[in-house]
């Protein structure tokens, strides 16, 4: 089975999804946004099953720094421009298997997704 867990790897939601997967014993990739890079293609695969409004993070950082004009005017075309410019700014993590997209870490979703 093919498992990806993407995102950001100092951040702490990163960091329990990876420690719970660990603890499973169940076998995934990681890739990290800044290290292993993010482009359209990759982004355009997460937009398949998952909306623009469920990526964009807009409790981080990153979305706090934006304009009022850009914050005021997000649509699928800024927001996925944003999401390019800024991986930081995409919900973490993305868990990506066989058979789900899924975003942001929760135990009993995990434990539903891989029937445990």
């Amino acid at each position: 089975m093919s498992i990806t867990l993407y995102g950001i790897k100092n951040c702490d939601t990163i960091k329990k999804a990876k420690k719970w997967l660990q603890s499973e014993q169940i076998d995934y990739r990681f890739h990290d946004y800044r290290s292993d890079g993010l482009d359209i293609t990759l982004l355009n695969e997460f937009l398949k099953t998952q909306s623009w409004e469920v990526l964009l993070n807009k409790r981080g950082t990153t979305w706090r720094a934006q304009s009022d004009e850009v914050k005021n005017n997000i649509d699928e075309r800024s927001a996925i421009a944003l999401m390019l410019e800024h991986p930081a700014m995409i919900k973490r993590p993305v868990l990506i298997t066989p058979e789900t997209t899924h975003v942001g870490f929760k135990a009993d979703v995990y434990l539903s997704i891989f029937n445990k």
